[in-house]
C-alpha cells in the first residue's frame, strides 16, 4: 500500500509594489468602513443634517478638503503599482509618514474610543507596514558594477 503525500503549496514571492498597493487599498477600506459605521453612532446623522461634522461646517470647502485628503491614499494604490522603484519608495515613505498624524487626529473629540481606537490602531498598523515595506525595498547590484571586482566594462576590455 502506498501512502499519499499532500502536495506542498508553492509560496510565491509577492513584489513590494503589490504589498504597498494592497496596504493602501486596505487603508482605504478601513477609512470607508469607519466612516460608514460612524453613521450608526447616536446623534451623528442629526449633526450632519444640522450642517456640522465634528467642529466643521458642512460646506463645499469641507467636502472638497475631505475628498482631497482621502484621494491621496486612493492614488497611492495606483502610484505604488506604477512609479519607478526609487520614486515609489520615497513617495510611500513620505505619504505614509504624513498620514500618521492625519489618522491620529481622527480620534480627537470622539466619544466612542473603543470603536475609533480600533479603527485608528488598524490604520496605523497598515501605515507602519507601508513604511516597513518601502524602507526595506530590496536592492540589486548595479549592472555596471560587480561588488567583488569593480566595473564590468574594465574587466571586459582587459
Amino acid at each position: 500500500m502506498s501512502t499519499r503525500h499532500p502536495a506542498t503549496l508553492e509560496d510565491e514571492r509577492v513584489s513590494v509594489r503589490v504589498k504597498l498597493a494592497a496596504a493602501w487599498a486596505s487603508l482605504m477600506f478601513l477609512y470607508v468602513y469607519v466612516d460608514i459605521l460612524n453613521f450608526f453612532t447616536p446623534g451623528v446623522i442629526e449633526e450632519i443634517r444640522a450642517g456640522k461634522v465634528f467642529e466643521f461646517d458642512v460646506s463645499q470647502t469641507f467636502s472638497t478638503s475631505a475628498l482631497t485628503l482621502m484621494s491621496v491614499p486612493a492614488f497611492m494604490v495606483f502610484l505604488s503599482a506604477t512609479l519607478p522603484a526609487r520614486a515609489n519608495r520615497i513617495t510611500n515613505l513620505a505619504v505614509a509618514a504624513l498620514y500618521v498624524p492625519v489618522t491620529v487626529f481622527n480620534a480627537v473629540g470622539e466619544s466612542w474610543l473603543y470603536f475609533y481606537g480600533l479603527g485608528i490602531v488598524l490604520e496605523l498598523v497598515l501605515l507602519a507596514l507601508i513604511v516597513r515595506y518601502a524602507w526595506s525595498w530590496p536592492r540589486t547590484a548595479s549592472s555596471t558594477t560587480r561588488l567583488d571586482r569593480g566595473p564590468v566594462r574594465a574587466q571586459q576590455q582587459a
